[in-house]
C-alpha cells in the first residue's frame, strides 16, 4: 500500500472495534465457530461458521473471499447478515490467505483450490444431516465468484444457485499488468514464481470508495499488501481464459451484481455471463457508479440496496 495509508492504520482487533467476537455475534443474535480444516492433499485451512440463532436455516450459503482477502475482517458484514435472515454460512480462507496454510497469497494452481473448497462443503454436509434436505447456495466475490464458477463446472447439480459478487471472469484491461515482455515474465514465472513484482495499482485505492472504510480495509491484520506474485497472477489471467470461454457451459440459477464504475472487474464481462450463460434462472443487476468493493466499500445505502437483492434472490428459492 502506499504510504499515505499508514498513518490512519486502526489497530483495533476486529474490523467493528473492540468488542470480542462472541459478544459482538450474540448482540447480533447469531452464533459463530471457527475452526482447522485439512484438506485431502494436506493443506490447513481456516474455517468460519455463522449459524441462525434457532438451528433451522432457510438454507446454506458456501462462500468464498476474493485475491488478497480472509474470512475474518469485513467479508463477516454479509455473513453475520445472511445468518440473521436465516442462513447458515460456512466460508474458508483459501490457501495462501488468512490464517490458512501456504506463501501469503501465493495461488499456483486454482483448480486445487477448487478442489479443497469441495471437500470441505462435502465435509460439512457429512456433518450435518439436516443440510441435505436445504437448498445449498455458492457465493463468491470477485476471484471467489471465479472459484463458484469452476466449483460448478466441476460438480454441475450439487449446488441449487450461486451469487456472485463482482466476479473475476476477467481482469478488467484498467488494473491488468502493462507486461513489458510476457513471454519474458512467463518464462521468469517458472523459475521464480513466488516473486512479488507484478506492476498493478492499488487494490483498495480502486475497490473502496468510502475513504473511513479504506482506512478499515488496510488495517486488517491478515490482508496482504505486497505486490501480486508472478505465479498467482499467471494463474488468475490463465484461469479467468478459461472460464471466459465457458461462459455458455454456465447452467445454474444465479444472480451477478456488479458496479458500473469497477476497474478491477470488468461489468461488461458479467453482462457476457449473464447473456451468455445456458441458465433457465439468471439475474443480473449492473448498479449505476458502484465500485468493485459492493457489500463493504460503498456508502451504507447502498451496501442496503445490494443485500436487500441478494436476500429477495435468495428467499425466492428457499
Amino acid at each position: 500500500m502506499g504510504e499515505d495509508h499508514h498513518e490512519a492504520l486502526k489497530t483495533e482487533p476486529y474490523y467493528w472495534g473492540t468488542t470480542p467476537e462472541d459478544e459482538y455475534f450474540d448482540l447480533h443474535g447469531i452464533k459463530s465457530t471457527k475452526s482447522f480444516y485439512t484438506s485431502p492433499r494436506g493443506v490447513t485451512l481456516f474455517t468460519k461458521s455463522w449459524l441462525p440463532p434457532n438451528n433451522h436455516p432457510r438454507g446454506v450459503i458456501f462462500m468464498v473471499h476474493g485475491y488478497g482477502n480472509d474470512i475474518s475482517w469485513t467479508f463477516q458484514a454479509t455473513t453475520i447478515f445472511l445468518a440473521q435472515n436465516g442462513y447458515a454460512c460456512f466460508a474458508v480462507d483459501l490457501e495462501g490467505h488468512g490464517k490458512s496454510q501456504g506463501l501469503k497469497a501465493y495461488v499456483p494452481n486454482v483448480d486445487l483450490v477448487v478442489d479443497d473448497c469441495l471437500s470441505l462443503f462435502n465435509f460439512i454436509l457429512s456433518q450435518n444431516p439436516t443440510f441435505q434436505n436445504l437448498p445449498k447456495f455458492l457465493y463468491g466475490e470477485s476471484m471467489g465468484g471465479a472459484i463458484c464458477l469452476l466449483i460448478h463446472f466441476k460438480i454441475p447439480t450439487l449446488f441449487n444457485g450461486s451469487i456472485l459478487i463482482a466476479p473475476m471472469c476477467k481482469i478488467s484491461e484498467k488494473v491488468r499488468p502493462r507486461w513489458p515482455i510476457p513471454e519474458i515474465l512467463t518464462i521468469v514465472a517458472r523459475f521464480a514464481p513466488t516473486l512479488p513484482i507484478v506492476p498493478t495499482a492499488d487494490l483498495i485505492e480502486k475497490s473502496v470508495k468510502v475513504p473511513e472504510k479504506k482506512i478499515t480495509a488496510v488495517s486488517n491484520p491478515s490482508r496482504y499488501n505486497g505486490k501480486p506474485r508472478l505465479g498467482t497472477v499467471l494463474e488468475l489471467l490463465r484461469v479467468t481464459a478459461y472460464i471466459n470461454g465457458r461462459l455458455s457451459d454456465v447452467n445454474l440459477p444465479f444472480l451477478v451484481l456488479h458496479g458500473s464504475a469497477d476497474v478491477v472487474t470488468d461489468p461488461q464481462v458479467s453482462m457476457e455471463l449473464y447473456e451468455l450463460a445456458n441458465s433457465k434462472d439468471k439475474t443480473i443487476k449492473i448498479y449505476d457508479g458502484m465500485l468493485h468493493s459492493l457489500l463493504y466499500g460503498e456508502p451504507d445505502e447502498n451496501i442496503e440496496i445490494v443485500r436487500g437483492d441478494i436476500l429477495k434472490w435468495l428467499n425466492n428459492r428457499s
